[in-house]
């Protein structure tokens, strides 16, 4: 039985005791009773005696025992591969996204539920140099970029918080419901970075590293504008929305 019940049982049967033995021990003094007064104050011990064990027994003995708590995990490596990505710039973003469902039970009865989520996000950009090829000219101590990525979302770190979330008895948020506002407001974080000086900060970032670079091995990169240039065709890292859902 929850001890939470148990607690309300015993204070109930203890106060019940104390009011039989003051009803008791009002019926003890009437004058057709040939109680004496020792007799009502034996009883009067009593009923405090009763009561108080009854109170420390609720309020100490039946203290809820703490949880025990097992916890085990396997881990398995799905697959490793090497890479070449470097982050170049990095935003925070807070979005405020409101989610608002309508529907009618029994084709009638109008239901209603929304909430209220705060997204904070960090997001990474960078660039996948796997994808950049380029051209040297030994002699004249020149590299030509001949293909150069766009930028890419490399990494999306989110946390959610909800607030003002209104649901009725035949109408509650489910998992699905929660993965689904989860996944849409990220998406709008990331339109949101994708819409921001983000991809051009990346973009002057790489410059600068590649040239400085090169400039250290007396090398001169020819066309730096095609990096600069990149950041207006941010890319999308596949499976970026996709992930395990947090609360």
């Amino acid at each position: 039985m929850n001890p939470r019940k148990v607690k309300t049982i015993l204070w109930s049967v203890g106060i019940l005791g104390v009011l039989l033995l003051a009803f008791f021990i009002y019926q003890m003094m009437q004058p057709s009773s040939g109680t004496n007064g020792m007799m009502i104050v034996v009883m009067l011990v009593l009923g405090l005696l009763l009561g108080g064990v009854i109170a420390f027994l609720a309020g100490n003995k039946l203290k809820p025992e703490p949880p025990v708590v097992r916890e085990s995990s396997h881990t398995i490596a799905e697959s490793m591969r090497k890479v070449f990505k470097i982050v170049s710039a990095e935003g925070h973003f807070n979005e405020i996204y409101n989610y608002e469902e309508s529907s009618k039970l029994f084709n009638f009865i109008p239901q209603k539920k929304k909430a209220l989520v705060i997204v904070s996000a960090k997001v990474l950009v960078g660039y996948d140099f796997e994808k950049l090829k380029w051209e040297v000219d030994e002699i004249n101590r020149k590299v030509r970029l001949t293909e150069f990525p766009a930028p890419e979302i490399l990494s999306t770190e989110t946390d959610y918080k909800y607030y003002n979330i209104e649901e009725q008895f035949f109408n509650l948020f489910s998992k699905d419901d929660l993965a689904r506002i989860q996944q849409n407001s990220k998406k709008q974080v990331i339109e949101a970075a994708k819409k921001s000086h983000l991809p051009e900060v990346a973009a002057e970032q790489m410059r600068t590293l590649m040239t400085e670079l090169l400039n250290s091995k007396n090398f001169l990169l020819e066309n730096p504008t095609v990096i600069t240039d990149s950041h207006k065709q941010l890319e999308m890292k596949p499976g970026n929305f996709e992930g395990p859902v947090s609360s």
